[in-house]
């Protein structure tokens, strides 16, 4: 029984991740929330799919390094196989500027908590030489632009720092997949302009499944997004400064 644990499991890109994988495999979940009553009902959602399916819950302080050490360490005293790691938020950006307070959270939830999420995992994970760490990232963290740069400073954090983890691990059975989805149908995103023309979460969870499969390091998706992202990061200043993105 594959031991997959989900940091922020009631994200809806990540609950539609646990679905494929209850669907097509008997797994032991740890699903860490903070939404308890949320996440109960996911877990009911799951074992409906796979009767063999099992799910355990965990509730954690996101922003506490002591609490997330001692609940990984908890945690993985069954080795785990795949850590996704999936929580954030996204704020606005002009209310990010208007208040600070909410400009650290962003940074924060988006940006440090998963670093330090992965970095519980990378310990408990060394010295098995074994798991694998998925990181959802964001085209948002290639370029900073002016619609979304506080959140996209986030993003780029965690950029780099997959970056890093993937080198620390190159040589080892530690594996480091960081997924960086483009602008995608969920509840984060319903009120934002041209929704509608956003990725569907299921097509995405499969892409993300695809890639954590295929133990891929970079992945874009929709992978349309490669190709924009890469236009995006060599234009030249004076070109983009010209455009209202």
């Amino acid at each position: 029984m594959k031991h997959i644990v989900i940091v922020g499991a009631t994200s809806t890109m990540a609950e539609h991740c646990a679905r494929i994988w209850a669907e097509r495999e008997d797994c032991l979940f740890s699903l860490i929330a903070r939404d308890q009553e949320r996440c109960t009902r996911i877990q009911k959602d799951l074992e409906t799919r796979n009767p063999n399916t099992q799910c355990k819950l965990y509730q954690v302080n996101f922003t506490d390094p002591a609490a997330i050490s001692e609940l990984i360490t908890r945690v993985s005293e069954i080795p785990v196989d795949i850590a996704l790691i999936a929580h954030g938020t996204l704020p606005d950006q002009q209310a990010c500027e208007e208040d600070l307070s909410l400009c650290e959270h962003t940074l924060t939830i988006n940006g440090t908590s998963p670093v330090i999420f992965a970095e519980a995992f990378a310990k408990q994970m060394a010295p098995l030489d074994y798991g694998h760490i998925a990181l959802i990232g964001s085209v948002a963290g290639d370029r900073g632009r002016k619609s979304n740069y506080v959140y996209g400073a986030a993003k780029g954090l965690v950029t780099r720092y997959a970056q890093g983890l993937q080198h620390r691990f190159a040589k080892t059975g530690v594996r480091v997949t960081l997924v960086k989805p483009g602008p995608t149908k969920t509840p984060m995103t319903q009120a934002m302009t041209n929704a509608d023309s956003f990725a569907d979460v299921r097509e995405v969870a499969q892409q993300i499944l695809k890639a954590i499969d295929s133990r891929r390091q970079t992945a874009y998706v929709p992978m349309k997004w490669a190709l924009i992202m890469m236009i995006i990061r060599h234009l030249p200043r004076t070109v983009f400064n010209r455009m209202n993105i």
